[in-house]
């Protein structure tokens, strides 16, 4: 069976990113870097974002991970991209409520803040949550039917 692709991104090397890489790595997943990851230097967090978003919404990944200095701007530029669900997520207990209750697509951390040894307990919790808490599947889908995905 072929691994599972999942595509990281990040507008500069931080090592939550990089941290991410390796670890999924580990787990199995088959990474695609982009960015800061593959050129080494700073690179816009808005192409980085929306590429990883294009890539997770057209199936060419399972899931997505950006990382920026605050986090807020990839998630940002990656909810542009319709179909995405990018979520913030600085600690493990957001992660899976962010898959759990939200459905998210794309993990977004703060290469600032989230150190390694959280950035595996983040994608711990987002990779043990695989299922969408019933009571949330209707507001779920209607954030799919706003942006014309359903």
């Amino acid at each position: 069976m072929e691994p599972l692709v999942v595509v990281v991104g990040s507008d500069d090397v931080y090592p939550a990113a990089k941290a991410a890489c390796d670890y999924l790595r580990e787990k199995g997943f088959e990474v695609v870097p982009i960015g800061s990851l593959v050129t080494g230097k700073v690179e816009s967090w808005v192409d980085v974002a929306t590429e990883v978003a294009k890539q997770v919404v057209n199936g060419k990944a399972a899931f997505g991970v950006v990382v920026c200095y605050t986090g807020t701007g990839v998630s940002i530029a990656a909810n542009k991209v319709k179909g995405a669900r990018a979520a913030l997520c600085n600690d493990a207990k957001t992660a899976e409520g962010a898959r759990k209750w939200n459905d998210a697509n794309i993990l977004a951390m703060s290469g600032r803040l989230v150190t390694e040894e959280v950035t595996r307990e983040i994608l711990d919790a987002w990779l043990a949550t695989n299922e969408v808490d019933p009571t949330e599947a209707e507001n779920i889908e209607r954030l799919k039917a706003m942006d014309g995905k359903q």
